[in-house]
């Protein structure tokens, strides 16, 4: 059982026999035995937290930890320790969703988004301008004007172009990207880079990974063809409704195959990323490796693009959290080696990520870790000294060597909109 222990009990030099938490439970401060900071004791101070979480001791000095005080509270370092966490009970004066942190005195554009973002960079303009050039795509599908097949071929070919050349930069682009609008365009583009970072890493031959990254670009085009306003419905969609929107993966599997001329593996790869590894997906309830496997790779990608960008009826996922979910879905909706290859390939962290260190250090997933997940690299944008560091000029910090340092939680950057 947690138990408090008031800030003013808290002394440099300090070791607990269980790991230390703070907001509740809900993250932790200190692993088991690790002694406390003076820079630990000034972010409670700066965070105005009046009392901190242990299920153990005070130790004395020199003392070690025994077996029998090492709960199931300490750190998970694989990546099947990982569970959901309970959301703590709003206290009092503070709503579930009200950040915990002070706002800093810098902008959260200044600190949180991507270099490449402000600035504009060629990277960052390669990956809009694929944005709007499948826009277009789209567009014209939906006022059913020719679409030349060449057209995308291209889009494909750019998008294979940009990963290969700079997939932390490209894959940072999702959790880090400023486009407001054209969301199925958005959606398309995020897919597609991330069914081929999961393709490339299961080694798929070239034929098949265009194929994947043709199909995962395409993969909701069908949506053109279903009426806008069930598209656009905020409210809850009835069974005909719902019925009429899975008619969508039909449709798209139509204008892939008779009007694109693409062949039969690309429309299937599209027209089934929703099914489900159990059976109880659509169109054609076709279950385990009788799914396509460009499918079950669009599936995913699909699943953790939606679950990261806000949607009319909710706000999106921080990156970790997202992970979590696909973590928890035990072979239901997805093949276990795709998300086992995401996991690797993109991190449980993924790249773009903002998180808080037990240091009390802010920083930015840089690179995912496929033989640690839980450590990737980072590059710090505000230090425990509270100094930010806004191009990149943060240290650079590979938490597989910096053992005595890790992730406390995953930040969401809207805990930032409007500091100044």
């Amino acid at each position: 059982m947690l138990k408090k222990v008031p800030r003013r009990d808290i002394r440099e030099g300090m070791r607990f026999s269980a790991p230390v938490f703070f907001d509740d439970g809900e993250n932790m401060l200190l692993g088991e035995g690790v002694p406390i900071k003076k820079r630990e004791l000034a972010a409670l101070d700066r965070w105005s937290i009046s009392y901190v979480l242990t299920a153990g001791k005070p130790l004395e000095p020199g003392q070690k930890v025994t077996v029998d005080e090492i709960e199931e509270l300490d750190e998970a370092e694989e990546v099947g320790e990982l569970v959901e966490e309970e959301r703590p009970e709003p206290r009092p004066g503070r709503g579930m969703d009200e950040p915990f942190l002070d706002a800093f005195q810098y902008t959260s554009e200044q600190i949180l988004k991507l270099p490449a973002v402000l600035e504009n960079d060629r990277l960052y303009a390669a990956y809009t301008g694929l944005v709007d050039a499948i826009d277009a795509i789209f567009a014209d599908v939906r006022e059913r004007r020719e679409v030349k097949t060449r057209s995308i071929d291209k889009i494909v070919a750019d998008l294979l172009s940009v990963v290969q050349s700079d997939r932390v930069g490209i894959l940072g682009f999702i959790l880090g990207g400023d486009i407001r609008e054209k969301e199925l365009a958005k959606s398309a583009i995020n897919t597609a880079i991330l069914a081929i970072i999961i393709a490339e890493h299961l080694e798929l031959p070239r034929h098949r990974l265009l194929q994947v990254a043709t199909g995962a670009l395409l993969h909701d085009v069908g949506m053109l063809r279903v009426p806008e306003e069930l598209v656009n419905k905020d409210a809850k969609l009835d069974d005909a409704e719902m019925q009429a929107v899975r008619t969508h993966t039909v449709y798209g599997y139509k204008l892939i195959v008779n009007e694109f001329l693409y062949a039969d593996e690309v429309g299937r790869a599209a027209s089934q990323h929703h099914e489900r590894w159990d059976g109880e997906g659509y169109p054609s309830r076709l279950a385990g490796a009788s799914i396509d496997v460009g499918a079950r790779i669009i599936s995913v990608a699909d699943a953790f693009e939606a679950m990261v960008s806000p949607k009319a009826y909710r706000n999106s996922m921080v990156g970790y959290q997202a992970m979590k979910n696909l973590l928890s879905d035990n072979a239901r909706r997805f093949d276990p080696d795709i998300i086992k290859a995401i996991i690797q390939s993109v991190g449980i962290y993924p790249v773009g990520s903002i998180v808080l260190m037990n240091n009390s250090v802010i920083a930015r997933v840089v690179e995912a870790s496929p033989s640690a997940p839980l450590r990737p690299k980072i590059r710090v944008l505000i230090d425990e000294f509270a100094r930010p560091f806004t191009q990149n000029e943060g240290e650079l910090i590979d938490l597989q060597v910096a053992k005595s340092l890790f992730i406390a939680r995953a930040i969401d950057p809207k805990e930032y909109q409007g500091a100044r």
